[in-house]
């Protein structure tokens, strides 16, 4: 019996690290302004609104709360790059470094550029915890923000991910084109 209730905590206690938590602006939102400098991509080297560059394109933004990177995560993001535009011709990831030290980020971001192929790295050139539209959620180590035409379409907070989450987010953005 308390073999069973110590594997019974130790289960829970992996589901608890594994949880989502909520992130990100709720579904139907239009999403806000998005002030970032674009490290890599179209443009490069200068600040630009990726709201405003993206458009109605479907695009999934991954928010990186930067001192959370890692192998994992960056698993995730790479699936990204190459299952949106699967979907879509014009769907991809547009990922945003959240830095207490921005230029750190921006030194960082062109020696990782060369594993993604469709994936504009970004820096966040405002607070480290984000645009304050966007809703994100502080705990969470990452956050995925569906968005089509314009409007949020999922967010997907996570503490940890791997891989096998870019499926979900995804399947949202697919749900949203009707495919």
């Amino acid at each position: 019996m308390r073999l069973l209730m110590s594997a019974a905590v130790v289960l829970i206690t992996v589901a608890a690290l594994r949880a989502d938590v909520a992130s990100g602006p709720k579904e139907g939102d239009k999403v806000s302004a998005l002030p970032v400098f674009a490290v890599t991509g179209d443009p490069k080297d200068k600040d630009v609104n990726y709201v405003e560059q993206r458009k109605e394109k479907p695009t999934v933004f991954v928010f990186v709360q930067a001192e959370h990177w890692s192998r994992p995560m960056f698993r995730f993001v790479k699936k990204l790059d190459e299952i949106l535009p699967e979907l879509s011709e014009d769907a991809i990831p547009v990922a945003v470094w959240l830095a207490e030290k921005p230029d750190e980020s921006k030194d960082y971001l062109p020696k990782i550029s060369q594993y993604f192929t469709k994936t504009p790295l970004t820096v966040f050139t405002g607070e480290k915890a984000g645009p304050k539209d966007w809703g994100l959620n502080v705990d969470a180590h990452a956050t995925a923000v569906v968005v089509n035409k314009g409007k949020v379409v999922a967010s997907f907070g996570y503490q940890s991910l791997n891989d096998t989450d870019a499926t979900s987010v995804r399947d949202a953005l697919k749900k949203a084109l009707g495919k």
